[in-house]
């Protein structure tokens, strides 16, 4: 089916559930009024549907190729592109100063997911540069700021971010990668970095290097990375593309999926670098793309959760199979949606598309609260829901494109439907810009160093709306309620762990308890929003009483420590 972008569902959970309205009453969004919302996803929405859906399969058959040192994307790709830049896509939330929108980031995320949902494999291009464009505005100096955000604001020029090296994964401080200093206020670049997103491609005028490299001399560890920006062509006098670098692609990644989307490794040898903020503070640097990367990549997984969903859906109203015990009219197609187990998988995956989608944008809305007031609260509340919004986001794209294969019966095995694709593209959101694991460790270990200042604030807002619905919800806010109290007490045990390994070996079932209470606090008021009659209401009824209860065994799961964990030896797994 083709895909339709979900505008209505944006507005509503901007209006009702996320707090849009108190972004746009800040001094920094004042100018946003529901108008120019409303407009945005409009246009945003078709563009994907009319330009992005139609590359979707096309991308996976033909995929990137590299050719004669220059990578050459599938056939209708370069022309997606160009309508994105053209339309002014890639800067939604850059400021003005280079040309860019300067809108939240709330809403450059409702327009991303859209792009995901329509072709993941391009989606993930616009996502690198404007992570760069970030990092470009935070720790650049005017020179470096004044050459490439308007080209990268503008599309004629792609952003990358190297981190990886064969011998450092998630272990970045071991990484070797040389900066050697000119005496010009250029350094030379040597070294390889691996699993580089579109470190290659034929569809913008130039590529902009973000790469993490040592000076000499240099702390060992992370405290001894810099940053450096390493374009594939050096500006010119004009600050136009010119001579090429001294860097070059090695080869193209062989991937399960996302194969329109050149995964590649670079070498740098001697390539000319411009150092970007302070020496050896590159980590700080390259955590504001990567922050803005880790949102980005929750949005990938509500958007293929989306697209897999919708697939699902249109095959199970069309698809008619055997008989069903459904006699009431209203509700009854003849077609297998109509079986319950059927129609079991398709509720629970917009029950959990719906969680996923709030906590997502929910994370999106605290940053720009934190930047449009400089409170220390919304900072906070955004560092802690953002391990949240990515590990959550993306465990959902997985589980619902798989359950959308399992909709499909046989025919979703068959590479012709379409169903695998999603399952395919979805499987990487859950390991790159930083594993979910990570994610989880980071969770227990750096967010709630505050003493779980900021797990409580949310909790407490989970109770209180809770509590101020009881009378007419009890249904509903009663088990939340609990399910927040257990939360809470979880939340106290792993503050009080002394031994950070009993937190680690919690953090992946702690971290998904979590995003089930907030899920169940967001579609309570959904519920309270739409109507006790409403669709919104009925879902919000099939999560808390269905999905919800698996927060239990979960937050047991995170209590428990270590010590069960590593009574096991490598032999005893092997037995």
């Amino acid at each position: 089916m083709p895909y339709v972008a979900p505008v209505a569902e944006y507005k509503f959970l901007f209006d009702h559930v996320v707090g849009f309205s108190d972004i746009c009453a800040t001094a920094r969004f004042e100018d946003v009024s529901s108008d120019i919302t409303d407009a945005l996803l409009s246009e945003a929405g078709k563009v994907c549907e009319e330009v992005l859906a139609p590359l979707q399969r096309v991308g996976d058959i033909q995929h990137a190729v590299l050719k004669d040192g220059v990578v050459v994307m599938p056939d209708g790709f370069k022309e997606a592109y160009r309508a994105l830049a053209d339309g002014g896509w890639m800067g939604i939330s850059a400021h003005p100063d280079g040309g860019g929108m300067g809108l939240p980031l709330t809403l450059t995320s409702a327009v991303n997911e859209m792009m995901a949902s329509a072709c993941l494999s391009l989606q993930l291009n616009p996502l690198m540069t404007q992570g760069q464009i970030e990092a470009l505005e935070a720790h650049a100096d005017d020179k470096i700021k004044q050459t490439y955000l308007p080209k990268l604001i503008s599309g004629e020029w792609s952003g990358t971010m190297n981190l990886t090296e064969p011998q450092a994964g998630s272990d970045v401080g071991a990484l070797t990668t040389r900066a050697v200093p000119r005496g010009d206020g250029t350094f030379e670049i040597t070294g390889q970095k691996i699993y580089i997103s579109y470190g290659d491609h034929d569809m913008a005028e130039n590529i902009c290097h973000l790469v993490l490299a040592r000076l000499p001399n240099a702390p060992a560890g992370t405290k001894g990375i810099s940053l450096f920006m390493v374009p594939k062509y050096l500006p010119d006098d004009n600050g136009d593309a010119g001579q090429a670098n001294a860097l070059h692609v090695v080869s193209l990644e062989h991937k399960m999926g996302l194969h329109a989307s050149p995964t590649a490794v670079m070498q740098y040898d001697g390539a000319t670098g411009w150092l970007v903020g302070a020496e050896h503070a590159g980590m700080a640097a390259m955590f504001t793309m990567m922050n803005n990367a880790r949102v980005g990549v929750a949005i990938q997984g509500t958007g293929v959760a989306e697209g897999a969903l919708q697939h699902a859906l249109s095959y199970a109203r069309d698809r008619k199979q055997g008989r069903t015990n459904v006699s009431n009219d209203a509700v009854a197609t003849g077609t297998i949606v109509d079986h319950a187990d059927v129609r079991r998988m398709l509720v629970a995956m917009k029950a959990d598309l719906f969680a996923a989608r709030a906590i997502a944008l929910s994370c999106a809305a605290a940053i720009d609260m934190g930047t449009a007031t400089r409170d220390t609260f919304w900072h906070a509340r955004a560092a802690f829901l953002t391990p949240i919004a990515k590990a959550f986001g993306t465990d959902v794209g997985m589980a619902v494109a798989a359950e959308g294969i399992q909709v499909h019966g046989g025919m979703g095995f068959i590479e012709e439907t379409g169903a695998a694709q999603y399952s395919r593209d979805a499987r990487v959101t859950a390991i790159y810009e930083g594993t979910n694991g990570i994610q989880a460790m980071d969770l227990v270990a750096r967010k709630l160093a505050d003493g779980g200042d900021a797990a409580f604030a949310l909790i407490e807002e989970v109770q209180t709306q809770a509590e101020s619905c009881r009378g007419t919800h009890e249904g509903l806010a009663g088990p939340l309620w609990e399910a927040s109290e257990t939360l809470r007490e979880t939340t106290e045990w792993m503050v009080s762990q002394s031994d950070s390994n009993h937190r680690f070996a919690g953090a992946v079932p702690y971290l998904r308890g979590f995003a089930r209470v907030l899920g169940g606090h967001y579609h309570l008021k959904s519920a309270l929003a739409a109507g006790p009659d409403s669709g919104r209401a009925r879902l919000a009824r099939f999560y808390i009483k269905r999905l919800l209860p698996e927060h239990a065994g979960l937050l047991a799961h995170a209590r428990e420590g270590a010590d069960d964990l590593y009574a096991l030896s490598t032999e005893d797994l092997l037995a």
